[in-house]
């Protein structure tokens, strides 16, 4: 078994690698769309509490999916080899529409089975988080 990690990703929150390599199967561990240059999330506006006060869905997701990438790539994968992909929302009500339609612009001609799910909150103040396997030939 072989651990990924790439300076291209927001580091881990924890002790563990961005992706795990099992035979020709790339196990991703949750991907959060921080910026992998300074640690910040887009579109995020918190209070001095850290309270959020205003997030941009759309963002979040065009970063995550970048931080997918990165992962992909330097795991030896790419974005067409994707076959499961678990994402977890903090607001399904409000952001699915939005996260959908922009999933469907970055997935259409990948066509990987995909769970969503909501959740209370993530470990950062973020609103999407990816969970990922893919194949590496």
């Amino acid at each position: 078994m072989e651990m990924i990690n790439t300076e291209n990703a927001a580091k881990p929150l924890g002790a563990y690698p961005h992706a795990r390599r099992v035979g020709n199967l790339l196990f991703l561990s949750g991907i959060g769309p921080r910026s992998a240059v300074d640690n910040s999330i887009p579109g995020l506006e918190q209070d001095a509490e850290g309270n959020i006060i205003a997030y941009d869905i759309a963002a979040e997701c065009h970063s995550v999916f970048a931080n997918v990438k990165a992962v992909l790539e330097a795991s030896g994968s790419s974005w067409d080899k994707m076959v499961d992909v678990t994402v977890f929302l903090t607001n399904m009500k409000k952001d699915f529409p939005i996260y959908n339609k922009i999933y469907g612009e970055y997935f259409s001609n990948v066509q990987a089975c995909r769970t969503t799910v909501e959740v209370i909150s993530l470990p950062t103040p973020i609103a999407i988080e990816l969970k990922v396997i893919a194949t590496i030939d």
